[in-house]
């Protein structure tokens, strides 16, 4: 039998800070990893070129999003998402789970089929069953692949989160059936349980049993304290296998990500780095910084002197105030583009601390420091 190409290794920890690579045939992801966003084969307003000289290994695309569009014989016709959108690095895709919540309006669960959408673009029915997620995802041909989950909004019920519980395990089955055998792709199991710690061991017991790939938490930002989300994890991470990477989808700030490596987690994505460069907000060394304010007006600094990728490091903040108040689309690119960059520094640098045992001291440094 051959060896599967997709692997987890756990070179050191620092206390339940880990740091780590998972090989996959597009690469090696160094962990902990930030993955930007791009739902529907873009990183929103960055050029495919530039997010490699920001040194991302993985991005993130959605598989409800491009089920819609281009869609799955245009994605088979290119071999997959990565030659469509020029990208030779590692892609995981999420399952549409987050979908079901964020667009509950669109669609209802039964759950021995799966949801049941309409479009929100034409009002088209669609299935996305277990199955069929796991069939689109193998279309975009990611490198990591999502089960379908069910992930609920922020709720204190137990019977919702239960039955969440019972309905994603039944789904995560249906997914590993259909995922098969493939040596070269990751499967991730999803937990769900929100913000009980009974809830959560009980999802991620029942997915370990299953032997996924790797392991995500579900259902954690969708609303609730910052507090509360370290606590769960705290409470609940070290029941997943010590020898898997472990996700937290949808996080975050940089003091989310800061205080979710200090729990053990391995791997994260968000929009925040381009959705807060479209609104002229900026992630610097210094802090947050709002390029709307006019106290930037005059201000010649670049938002990071080392950074020459486009050359950003010649454009001043008070050049980037300008195009913010004049309206050109050139501000939100730069500072999107900076963000990432940013973000990708921040993992290094969160990296490089736990390789020399110091994170701690940069756990202090900066967890409250983006607040």
């Amino acid at each position: 039998m051959s060896e599967k190409e997709f692997s987890f290794e756990l070179i050191t920890q620092d206390k339940k800070a880990r740091l780590g690579k998972i090989k996959t045939q597009r690469g090696i992801i160094n962990t902990p990893a930030f993955m930007p966003v791009g739902t529907q084969g873009t990183v929103k307003g960055v050029f495919v070129d530039d997010i490699l000289k920001t040194k991302t290994d993985i991005i993130l695309g959605n598989t409800y999003h491009l089920l819609l569009r281009p869609g799955v014989d245009v994605l088979k016709r290119f071999g997959g998402l990565h030659k469509f959108m020029n990208w030779e690095k590692p892609i995981l895709t999420d399952s549409g789970g987050y979908q079901i919540m964020s667009l509950s309006k669109f669609n209802k669960i039964e759950p021995k089929v799966g949801a049941i959408f309409r479009s929100h673009l034409d009002g088209k029915k669609i299935i996305l069953s277990p199955e069929k997620s796991i069939q689109v995802q193998k279309a975009i041909n990611s490198d990591i692949i999502m089960v379908l989950d069910e992930c609920p909004s922020l709720t204190k019920d137990k019977k919702i989160l239960s039955k969440a519980i019972e309905v994603s395990t039944s789904w995560a089955k249906r997914s590993k059936v259909e995922f098969g055998n493939i040596k070269s792709k990751g499967l991730f199991g999803i937990a769900q349980g929100g913000l009980y710690k009974d809830l959560r061991v009980e999802s991620i017991e029942k997915l370990v049993e299953l032997d996924f790939d790797g392991y995500a938490m579900g259902g954690l930002a969708v609303g609730e304290k910052q507090s509360d989300m370290f606590k769960i994890l705290s409470e609940s991470v070290d029941y997943l296998p010590l020898e898997k990477p472990r996700y937290l989808m949808g996080v975050g700030t940089p003091s989310d990500i800061l205080g979710a490596v200090n729990e053990g987690i391995d791997m994260f994505d968000c929009v925040l780095p381009t959705r807060s460069g479209r609104t002229g907000l900026a992630f610097t060394w210094e802090g947050k910084i709002n390029l709307k304010n006019s106290r930037f007006q005059n201000d010649d600094t670049p938002l990071d002197n080392t950074c020459d990728i486009r050359g950003l490091n010649k454009y001043s903040k008070s050049y980037l105030n300008h195009l913010i108040k004049s309206e050109e689309m050139l501000a939100s690119m730069l500072i999107s583009l900076h963000n990432i960059y940013f973000y990708q520094q921040f993992m290094s640098e969160i990296r490089k601390s736990i390789k020399e045992q110091k994170f701690d001291v940069f756990y202090k440094k900066y967890i409250r420091f983006f607040d």
